[in-house]
């Protein structure tokens, strides 16, 4: 059995490219609105009798159902008297596995053996349950969209064992199964944003400002900027709500993840869900399959010089649509190609979490040559257990909520999370301007290009044909910009005395925001 059960794990741990990062001391306990996080040892927590009493901590959602199989926090099982977890007695000789392999062999599984297992123990039947292997099920095999019905696992029985559907709707409920693991993936799904996630807005924030302003204050210096009031001539603003993106898309479907959808069997899904990790609608050629949906919106004037441009339609993906539910996002990321990027809201509104380049986010953990990024499994986890970290650092972050009309400059290099507020439609765009094709065009040809570079095809020859087409569209442009390089790096180290000795005591290392 420990032969078999090693071999498992290396084949497993080989398959994992994306790493869930888990806290490594992390107890739990709720009340019915209420729930805390702790430090300390699991047995000083447990289920609150009172819904009204609570600690300082994390409030659910009010309209959060209870575990779906009445999963409890580890922490609760050291209250019990019996201190016995059905988990344990159930999974037999694989119960010294951690919940986590446990599901990664199941995953393994096809849909019948999965209804098979969950009929061996109640702690099978959770396992087999859980709700992310039916959500994996249902993406691998509906590639061209799903019809969402109230559960992961609901959905597939719906799609391929239509007959059996009303008896999958019954959901056992065991009383004695203890599991942080599990647990866990349920308390991100139903946690509301705490007020202190939400407070901080240290963006710059602009209105009128003329496109000199926003190159030498915000484009040339790298730092983001919010910009008001500059998309209020966008027709989109007034006519994308939901019934009006039904009615002009159809039947066009959508990339949503690994899937395609259309727009009526999303806000279907949207609407039901309640997940860790909403599937997010991020689509590069909307403007393709729906023509009419880039004539309702305008480039702002700012960022109108889009150098990738010149290479017509062998550029890399540059503009997406993105709609999602509350709690929908995107995790911490640079933005492709070294492109610098703009996002606009037209519905809803998001929280904006932004580093510099040279400070990588708490629990975030980039490969040394950036092709791979180990982060926590969803936005909601990071909150709970990093952000807390970024009040004693000495560069915060810079942060604030997006609304409607509003426009957000990320600059190239920023490492930024997103998560939705609420029911969001936005659009966003990446470009190069001369203020970065230096940058993009170094790292075009990273000798790891193949691995970095993304949203074309031909990753290895992008550098040759981008530098190539501005030679022919611009030329001398990419000398000029070498010479200027030059000359202001010559400029920097022409200090006089008082600025090294400001320079000294401030660490060797001026940053403003």
């Amino acid at each position: 059995m420990l032969g078999f059960k090693t071999r498992l794990f290396r084949i497993l741990q080989n398959k994992k490219k994306n790493k869930r990062l888990k806290p490594k001391s992390k107890s739990k306990y709720l009340s019915k609105k209420h729930v805390s996080i702790s430090q300390d040892p699991p047995f000083k927590h447990s289920l609150a009798e009172d819904e009204n009493e609570y600690e300082a901590g994390f409030n659910l959602k009010t309209s959060a159902p209870s575990h779906t199989h009445g999963v409890q926090p580890l922490g609760n099982l050291y209250l019990k008297s019996s201190h016995s977890n059905s988990r344990d007695t159930g999974l037999g000789n694989l119960r010294s596995l951690t919940d986590e392999l446990v599901l990664d062999i199941l995953g393994y599984l096809h849909a019948p053996h999965l209804g098979v297992l969950a009929n061996v123990s109640k702690s099978f039947y959770v396992f087999a349950n859980h709700e992310p292997i039916w959500r994996n099920l249902v993406l691998d095999s509906l590639k061209d969209g799903f019809l969402f019905d109230g559960s992961w696992k609901s959905t597939y029985v719906a799609a391929y064992y239509p007959r059996w559907s009303n008896v999958c709707g019954s959901k056992l409920r065991v009383g004695d199964f203890y599991s942080d693991y599990l647990f866990q993936s349920w308390l991100c799904a139903n946690l509301e944003m705490k007020a202190e996630w939400l407070q901080r807005d240290n963006i710059v924030r602009k209105k009128s400002l003329s496109v000199e302003e926003f190159v030498l204050n915000f484009e040339e210096t790298n730092k983001p900027v919010l910009l008001e009031g500059c998309i209020s001539n966008w027709a989109a603003l007034q006519k994308w709500n939901r019934e009006y993106l039904i009615s002009v898309c159809g039947d066009v479907k959508f990339a949503v993840g690994p899937v395609e959808m259309r727009l009526h069997d999303y806000f279907r899904y949207a609407d039901q869900v309640k997940e860790e990790r909403p599937l997010y609608l991020f689509d590069p050629k909307f403007a393709e399959k729906v023509p009419l949906l880039a004539l309702e919106y305008d480039v702002p004037v700012y960022f109108r010089e889009d150098l990738f441009s010149v290479l017509g339609d062998d550029r890399p993906d540059y503009r997406w649509i993105i709609m999602g539910p509350s709690g929908s996002g995107s995790s911490f990321h640079i933005d492709p190609n070294s492109t610098s990027a703009w996002n606009a809201v037209v519905k809803g509104s998001k929280k904006w979490i932004l580093f510099p380049p040279d400070v990588v986010p708490p629990g975030i953990h980039p490969s040394p040559d950036g092709a791979e990024v180990a982060s926590p499994v969803s936005i909601i986890e990071w909150f709970m257990n990093f952000y807390g970290a970024t009040k004693s650092l000495k560069k915060r972050p810079i942060e604030c909520i997006c609304k409607a009309g509003e426009v957000i400059f990320v600059p190239n290099g920023w490492w930024h999370l997103v998560i939705n507020l609420e029911d969001s439609i936005a659009i966003t765009q990446n470009y190069v301007s001369r203020r970065n094709l230096l940058n993009v065009l170094d790292f075009l040809k990273k000798p790891n290009a193949k691995d970095l570079v993304s949203g074309t095809r031909d990753r290895v020859n992008l550098h040759d044909k981008f530098e190539s087409a501005i030679q022919a569209r611009l030329p001398g442009t990419i000398n000029q910009l070498i010479q200027k390089a030059e000359e202001k790096m010559a400029e920097q180290k022409k200090l006089t005395f008082w600025d090294s000795v400001t320079d000294a005591h401030a660490g060797a290392f001026k940053f403003g925001f």
